[in-house]
């Protein structure tokens, strides 16, 4: 049989077609564009995923044989906003993951309802790209919209509305809403009260491999699919990638290098860190994760390559940095494009360049952005340091991990292995593995991610520059309590 995978992601969506034996058949992708109608805002159409997936799904089912595809599972954008009225029509474009306009919102649920009171609620406190937040602002800025909400939804929930007539979620990415008490596996009412939201305005909730519905007819006769195409749930894009690198089991860990940076550690049971940098969230394989996220990782790559630089010739700016220069720049470089999440949780903190002198290259400064988002991500880890959550080791994916040098990099920053999983398409891959589950072909999601999922190689860190990547540490982490006070009034 066959099974596809769908990756709704931040600038496109990537679809894949694998077998029962985790064989990729086919990969296509379509992009789609973002829009930002004001600084630090970040929107997207919701039609313009519905024509990609559509468009997507039949070149992608072209070339084999369609009666062989028995189910379609998505990993998608976690965090989102999509809202319907009752004629099913989207009230506005969806508010996407890295928008940083809720401040004013989230400080409110942090400060005023409390992040006590919020840890209780849903095992989590207020992050500016949370779900929560843009419904408090959606009633404050655009109260007659509000008051049109049918359905509350997130990005990949509204393909699979779309595909099925159903409207579901699951509980991975529901507990990116703050609206989920993800302990206990339920909408918190508490939440709902503070969010003024119905418990009918929002989806029923499912585990990411339960099957919701099937592909309704009139629309997979137009796909050419045929008409008993199961859809599961699916998952956020985060326990996805995990789920498609095999991250399922106390312990197991996935940093996920994509237009956003992901630690993703794997557990048994429900916990918190004391300061609820980290997010604790549920797990596509029926059990629990905490998550560090950063918002922008390859995107600083991107952003300095593309609109600083001026090319797309990435590798080409790379060969200039030698190994004796690991370890030992004098350039630093604060990764918050965006603002960041954890471990900051500061919407206002903003990107820099720190300690260039008359010699300093370019190459040095793109040396500075590659380390700068290791230190990023190193943040999160010892934030799972500090739990007793000893990481020895971990996958890694997405496309920043494509380059022998940030992998490089990111093991000795890390001070860990880094093991490269043989399918590098993340979410897809989980989402074609929760389909197969779903259908029956495998019994549980560690079951087929034993089976299925297959490593290449690894990225082992050297001592000595380990060691000179630890003092540089010391230094980054200084750097953003020293200028926090100025990004907060530079961007007032």
């Amino acid at each position: 049989m066959l099974y596809i995978g769908i990756d709704l992601g931040t600038s496109a969506v990537k679809l894949l077609l694998m077998d029962e034996k985790g064989k990729i058949c086919k990969i296509v992708s379509r992009e789609y564009p973002l829009i930002f109608p004001h600084p630090g805002w970040s929107e997207q159409d919701p039609a313009k995923w519905i024509e990609a997936v559509e468009d997507g799904i039949k070149e992608l089912i072209a070339d084999c044989d369609a009666a062989q595809i028995a189910g379609i599972g998505a990993g998608g954008q976690m965090h989102g906003l999509v809202v319907l009225d009752e004629d099913d029509n989207v009230l506005r474009p969806a508010i996407l993951w890295n928008d940083g306009r809720t401040g004013e919102e989230t400080d409110y649920l942090n400060d005023v309802i409390g992040r006590d009171k919020l840890s209780e609620y849903t095992g989590n406190i207020a992050f500016a790209g949370f779900t929560a937040p843009k419904l408090l602002w959606m009633e404050k800025h655009e109260p007659e919209l509000f008051a049109r909400i049918s359905k509350i939804m997130l990005p990949k929930d509204y393909i699979n509305y779309m595909l099925t007539g159903v409207f579901s979620t699951d509980y991975s990415d529901a507990s990116g809403m703050l609206l989920l008490d993800v302990k206990g596996r339920k909408w918190s009412s508490r939440m709902l009260e503070i969010c003024h939201v119905r418990e009918e305005q929002l989806p029923r909730l499912y585990e990411s491999y339960e099957i919701v519905g099937t592909v309704r007819k009139e629309l997979a006769s137009r796909l050419g699919l045929p008409d008993n195409v199961k859809v599961c749930a699916g998952a956020g894009d985060n326990a996805a990638a995990a789920v498609g690198t095999g991250v399922c089991g106390n312990g197991a860990c996935n940093i996920s290098l994509g237009t956003s940076g992901t630690i993703f550690i794997s557990s048994d049971e429900f916990s918190t860190d004391s300061g609820n940098s980290l997010h604790a969230f549920a797990h596509a394989d029926g059990y629990y994760h905490l998550m560090g996220c950063m918002l922008s990782a390859a995107s600083c790559n991107k952003w300095w390559m593309d609109e600083i630089i001026g090319t797309k010739d990435y590798a080409s700016q790379q060969k200039d940095i030698t190994p004796d220069k690991l370890g030992r720049g004098h350039v630093y470089y604060l990764p918050y494009l965006m603002g960041e999440r954890a471990p900051h949780n500061d919407p206002l903190a903003r990107s820099c360049f720190i300690g260039m002198t008359m010699d300093s290259t370019r190459a040095d400064m793109t040396q500075a952005v590659l380390e700068g988002v290791a230190f990023g991500m190193r943040d999160s880890l010892e934030a799972a340091r500090a739990m007793g959550v000893n990481v020895r080791s971990s996958m890694i994916c997405g496309g920043g991990a494509q380059s022998p040098l940030w992998r490089k990099i990111f093991t000795n920053v890390m001070n860990i292995t880094l093991t490269i999983p043989e399918t590098e398409q993340g979410p897809g891959y989980g989402g074609a593995i929760l389909a197969a589950v779903g259908c029956g072909e495998y019994e549980s999601v560690r079951q087929a991610v034993a089976e299925l999922v297959r490593v290449t190689g690894s990225e082992n860190p050297d001592p000595e520059l380990a060691a000179l990547y630890e003092e540089k540490y010391r230094n980054y982490r200084r750097l953003y309590p020293a200028l926090k006070d100025i990004f907060h009034d530079i961007s007032k």
